[in-house]
């Protein structure tokens, strides 16, 4: 059998099937509020987007490795449209990170610390991110530096 599985949405296969996904406004904030000793990772984008499928593997196959110090969460924002405004996520993929009910800005090199948008094909890398956000955080940090620069890696 396929690793792939077809959602009734569309016709693409898609990975995320396999992380939470949260549908509502009020899910996301519950998400951000409750979780206490973890980092939570929120991919933003749609589904069946390339670009979510490649972030959405790669959150996949770090997910058992990062549980400890994190947790990770899928929202469609055409399901929930409610932060699109608010975290400007106007890129087919965003993943944000919030600790303790507070946004973790992290510095990629790139001139945007309020998120990542593109997808982090390297699972090592981000794991490193969640990480050194996870350190951060918990020292009450609200802004990180990536362990690596991606300023000439991302050129947009």
């Amino acid at each position: 059998p396929s690793s792939f599985h077809y959602t009734d949405r569309n016709t693409h296969p898609t990975m995320s099937y396999l992380l939470p996904h949260l549908h509502s406004g009020w899910e996301v904030d519950q998400a951000i509020i409750t979780e206490e000793d973890r980092v939570v990772v929120i991919r933003f984008g749609r589904d069946q987007d390339p670009t979510c499928m490649v972030q959405d593997e790669v959150l996949m196959g770090i997910a058992e490795k990062v549980k400890n110090f994190s947790v990770i969460y899928c929202v469609d924002i055409d399901e929930v449209p409610d932060f699109n405004g608010m975290y400007e996520l106007y890129d087919p993929c965003t993943t944000m990170f919030f600790y303790r009910n507070k946004h973790i800005m992290v510095d990629l090199g790139t001139g945007n610390n309020n998120k990542i948008n593109w997808a982090l094909a390297d699972k090592q890398e981000l794991i490193d991110i969640i990480e050194i956000v996870y350190r951060g955080a918990r020292k009450g940090r609200g802004l990180v530096v990536s362990p690596k620069d991606y300023s000439t890696k991302y050129r947009y």
